[in-house]
């Protein structure tokens, strides 16, 4: 069951001097005076805890408008530890994260280190320590309430309590689910699509010139625009707030954007099952709704993330994904292609919740685009120092498989033709099982890491040759002459390209 926190406060001012029966002035009993009060009204009063009624072995009294119960007992009932140190007639009472202490015959207490005034101190009568209902009920976070007409005390304990308020809580979460027409409604014009110099993605208005989006969405963008689901198109200054590990950013657009920002879910309140909506901009085809249910929650370092079978697409990165009461409980980053059912993956509200704290703390930073991480130029570099560029930098590549596609042994040299030529073998387990899979995204990054390297060595022509390579302890069969060569002693290695990219001022790619 989903859990409710609400807040509750165990007064630290209790009202200790507020009796179960009205309350007349008078001092702490003596032994003789408590003995002949319990005598005259012991059995006229019941306590009942939680609806059921205490079996008490030593019978409550009043005196002066306050109600005794024996010490052990009620503790007990309370779910309370108690000690007992006869040398000081000290009580010292725990549960949770409150402690009560106080002394037979003193009229003050303490809670959690607090002196409190108690309308009538506790007392020893015939061997057994009474306390004041009242005070030591409220100082557990219990309710206390004196019912004259039968002569008994009910409590409410803090557990009770607690559960009426989540019961009352599902009850009124109950009333405002929505239909997935409802939710859209109320969510389309929050999500806006992102142009940038590089790319496209989706965002969520949060603030009233602030879109919060995916890091990767506005990684080493230049220049970005968000367009809203009426036509209306603002160009955004720059980014304000990021986590790269939890790929979030707070962009800041130049013009207020004059739309009502979403509502924020609870990060206690999602579970699997539950029913969610996505809307971003999958393909740039602007603010497609999609609904589905939370497959998972998993985490991946410090990030958790939202599973759900809700379709999402490329483009779809930075959207927003809303609970069945409208409210955004993660933003929309990443899943799997070419598999037969709806993998995808949310980022938490808990991890935008982080950032939006991040970014209160410190509300006017200055707008600006998240650059590259690479050097600007690389045309000084020798074959010898691009090889370890390569090395350092590009070391693997990002797919949805379930193992990395690493890179090793990197290589740089010209050709007969002057070209650049950079040669690196893949992983040959991760293609074994994922090449075919992946071939789409290997394409892709192919054709990123091309661009990258042609920004940075203008007038070269540049070829990327990605090789399979491996030896093997028998001779492959079904290959292409001089893709297999004997190494001696019943070795055999197998290698050929995989992946083979060319580009200037243009490119184009070869997949195996």
């Amino acid at each position: 069951m989903k859990q409710h926190f609400a807040k509750w406060v165990v007064a630290s001012t209790l009202a200790a001097s507020v009796a179960i029966a009205p309350l007349t002035s008078g001092g702490a009993l003596t032994a003789h005076a408590a003995t002949n009060q319990a005598a005259s009204v012991q059995s006229d009063i019941a306590v009942y805890l939680d609806g059921k009624k205490l079996a008490l072995s030593q019978t409550p009294y009043i005196h002066n408008g306050v109600t005794f119960v024996p010490m052990s007992a009620i503790f007990k009932a309370l779910d309370a530890s108690v000690t007992y140190e006869p040398s000081t007639k000290t009580i010292i009472s725990r549960k949770g994260m409150t402690t009560i202490s106080l002394k037979v015959g003193s009229s003050t207490a303490t809670v959690n280190g607090k002196n409190m005034k108690l309308a009538a101190p506790a007392e020893l009568v015939k061997g057994t320590t009474y306390v004041p209902l009242r005070f030591v009920g409220e100082a557990l976070g219990a309710e206390v309430a004196w019912k004259a007409a039968e002569r008994k005390v009910v409590i409410t304990s803090y557990e009770a309590l607690m559960e009426q308020e989540q019961q009352q809580w599902e009850q009124e979460r109950a009333s405002q689910i929505l239909t997935t027409t409802q939710n859209v409604a109320l969510n389309d014009e929050k999500v806006v699509m992102i142009q940038t110099d590089l790319g496209q993605g989706s965002g969520v208005i949060i603030g009233s010139n602030e879109i919060l989006t995916n890091y990767h969405v506005m990684y080493e963008a230049s220049s970005a625009k968000a367009y809203d689901v009426d036509g209306r198109t603002f160009e955004i200054e720059g980014v304000v707030a990021s986590n790269e590990s939890d790929d979030l950013v707070i962009v800041k657009t130049k013009k207020p954007l004059g739309i009502e920002p979403v509502s924020f879910a609870s990060p206690y309140d999602i579970s699997k099952g539950d029913a969610v909506v996505a809307i971003g901009s999958p393909l740039g085809v602007q603010n497609t709704a999609t609904d589905g249910i939370v497959s998972n929650i998993t985490e991946e370092g410090e990030t958790t993330y939202i599973q759900i079978s809700a379709p999402i697409d490329h483009g779809s990165s930075g959207g927003g994904l809303f609970n069945q009461y409208g409210e955004l409980i993660g933003i929309n980053t990443l899943g799997y292609d070419d598999v037969n059912m709806d993998i995808n993956f949310a980022v938490s509200i808990s991890d935008v919740l982080d950032l939006l704290v991040d970014y209160i703390a410190k509300p006017d930073q200055t707008p600006k685009f998240i650059p590259s991480k690479l050097p600007e130029s690389l045309k000084d570099l020798s074959t010898e120092q691009l090889a370890a560029f390569m090395k350092k930098n590009f070391v693997q590549i990002d797919t949805t498989a379930d193992m990395a596609a690493t890179l090793t042994d990197w290589t740089v040299k010209r050709d007969d033709k002057g070209w650049l030529v950079f040669e690196a073998n893949i992983d040959p387990i991760f293609y074994s099982l994922y090449g075919e899979k992946t071939k789409d995204q290997l394409g892709l990054w192919a054709f990123n890491t091309g661009y990258e390297l042609r920004k940075r060595l203008a007038d070269e022509t540049i070829r990327i040759v990605i090789n399979f390579d491996r030896v093997y302890d028998f001779e492959p069969q079904g290959y292409d002459q001089g893709e297999v060569t004997s190494l001696g002693d019943g070795k055999w290695r197998l290698h050929y390209t995989v992946l083979d990219y060319q580009g200037k001022t243009s490119a184009v790619v070869k997949l195996r």
